[in-house]
């Protein structure tokens, strides 16, 4: 493997973990909505990631990365409450929340950030040893 295909696998996971975090921050924004229905109540959303194996350089080794196949909806049940005097209320006095945990999320972001930050030094090592081996011809 190639010191510059770390660059590439790197930034494939910042990548990754900017579009968890992206989810992530959605799920907190829109976890306090409420909505008369089921059909339009917000559900959790989270990225899907799938390893990617490639040939490196046309040799046997391969180059393991990470790519988002999509984001799905989560199948969890939603928050039905009781409250017939809210103005967002159905027929039979229910609101419907969504079925986010803000809790499950907040742990979900601090560890997509640290995972994004470990990407972005593994970056700057590998820049800082190509800088180190172009010197050495000095």
């Amino acid at each position: 493997m190639s010191l510059f295909n770390i660059f590439e696998i790197s930034g494939q996971g910042m990548s990754a973990q900017s579009t968890r975090l992206n989810t992530t921050a959605s799920n907190i924004a829109n976890a306090d909505s409420v909505s008369s229905s089921v059909g339009e109540t917000y559900r959790a959303r989270h990225p899907v990631f799938a390893a990617e194996m490639e040939k490196a350089l046309g040799t046997d080794s391969s180059m393991v990365g990470v790519k988002v196949l999509g984001i799905v909806e989560s199948d969890k049940p939603l928050n039905v409450q009781y409250s017939p005097e809210h103005p967002m209320a159905d027929e039979e006095g229910y609101i419907y929340k969504p079925n986010v945990n803000v809790v499950e999320e907040m742990t979900n972001m601090i560890s997509a950030s640290r995972s994004y930050q470990t990407n972005v030094q593994i970056a700057e090592s590998a820049k800082s040893m190509v800088s180190q081996t172009l010197r050495l011809g000095q």
